[in-house]
């Protein structure tokens, strides 16, 4: 490993590893696997400070619903002991190494830092919804902890929300408490072949307004792949989850109810699976290697709007129509129309993806409100007072 590059085997080393960067002023790039080191902007930092050495679960008690893993934590290793028990993360969360064409699996920091989830968001919350506990080094080197391992506790401060999603900029992650659940038995998926996005976006609201417990809902583009799913797009997709009678059941009701949008598929089993699977990873969008990569979050009826105004080639909708996903050419002119179309839309965007030198150029997350801003640099200076962790990855100069 390179002399540019720390990684502390333990918290203690890690925490002197900081404090000294903090007493010379030396920037660091705070990651786990680097999966994600093309997330946002490209971080200005002397060295890199790898959380590869601290791995392990920690804690897992299944009867209680808890795991608790060091932040670098392969998430395969992860998934591999809570499926022993038939349980799995909440928030389904991506590894989305393909879209950044990046080798290895994320790490548990890694994932919590950036706050992603998948399809299941719309049904069972964000990933920071189910972090009950953290340990962490600021950025004068001192180790603090926030949280517990049961959902109601009096800890003071909730850091837990404040970190999961900072991008290391205000703490490094170095071990984490999650909340987990049972797995589904069985899945389902309904597929409505639609006539456009607007159509789309009508039936996904009618499978969710539904009584069946549809857990996600997604649209996926016109032209997907020959055979892909067996299914040709555009296509609303509704996924049901539980026990096998109860998904078989809820699935002919749905089916039933949707009849009158379109042409109505059933997929169920690993069909189902592999489908939601791809959804997680953005694989419908079908991003070139050289295309730019946005994310808008926005409410749900707006989403084919945000499409139409953005003028990207490729998109695929999630989270009910209220994530979409764009990819296009990697140019200020294509960036200016997404935050155009976002900010039309009463949203926000994420430049997810794109070359080094257009992620340095623009903002990649809107700008915040002056008195939000206020208080995130109020805030920073009590976690990070040097301006040492991931410097410049949210926005320029911070």
């Amino acid at each position: 490993m390179s002399d540019s590059v720390l990684a502390p085997a333990d918290e203690a080393e890690l925490a002197a590893a900081v404090a000294a960067a903090a007493a010379s002023g030396t920037p660091l790039a705070i990651e786990g696997a680097g999966t994600k080191r093309g997330l946002l902007r490209p971080v200005q930092a002397a060295r890199t400070l790898s959380l590869r050495g601290l791995s392990g679960i920690t804690l897992y008690k299944p009867q209680e619903l808890i795991l608790q893993a060091r932040a670098g934590t392969p998430l395969p290793e992860i998934a591999a002991a809570l499926a022993e028990h038939g349980q799995h993360l909440i928030a389904e969360p991506p590894s989305l190494t393909a879209l950044f064409g990046s080798e290895g699996a994320p790490t548990l920091g890694g994932l919590v830092a950036t706050n992603l989830s998948g399809p299941r968001r719309i049904s069972g919350g964000a990933m920071r919804d189910h972090v009950m506990g953290i340990r962490a080094v600021n950025g004068k080197g001192e180790v603090f902890r926030s949280g517990g391992r049961v959902l109601k506790n009096v800890t003071g401060l909730d850091l837990c929300k404040l970190l999961t999603g900072a991008h290391g900029t205000l703490g490094v992650l170095t071990e984490i408490t999650l909340k987990v659940l049972p797995g589904p038995e069985a899945t389902g998926t309904v597929a409505v072949a639609v006539a456009d996005l607007a159509q789309g976006v009508q039936v996904l609201s009618a499978g969710l307004g539904s009584p069946y417990g549809v857990s996600a809902a997604a649209l996926l583009p016109q032209g997907l792949p020959a055979g892909w799913a067996g299914l040709d797009g555009p296509q609303a997709v509704l996924r049901l989850e539980d026990f096998a009678e109860s998904v078989a059941y809820r699935g002919g009701r749905l089916r039933a109810e949707l009849a009158g949008f379109g042409a109505v598929h059933w997929l169920e089993g690993e069909a189902s699976r592999a489908l939601w699977e791809a959804v997680r990873e953005a694989e419908p969008l079908s991003a070139e290697p050289e295309d730019a990569v946005w994310r808008v979050s926005v409410a749900p009826g707006e989403g084919p709007q945000v499409v139409a105004d953005a003028g990207c080639p490729k998109s695929l909708l999630d989270w009910g129509g209220g994530l979409v996903w764009l990819a296009g050419p990697a140019t200020e002119a294509q960036h200016d129309a997404v935050m155009a179309a976002a900010a039309a839309a009463g949203g926000t965007f994420t430049l997810f993806r794109a070359p080094e030198a257009l992620r340095a150029a623009v903002a990649v997350l809107p700008a915040e409100p002056p008195a939000l801003a206020a208080i995130g640099a109020r805030v920073k200076a009590v976690m990070d007072p040097a301006g040492i962790l991931n410097p410049g990855r949210m926005r320029a100069g911070l």
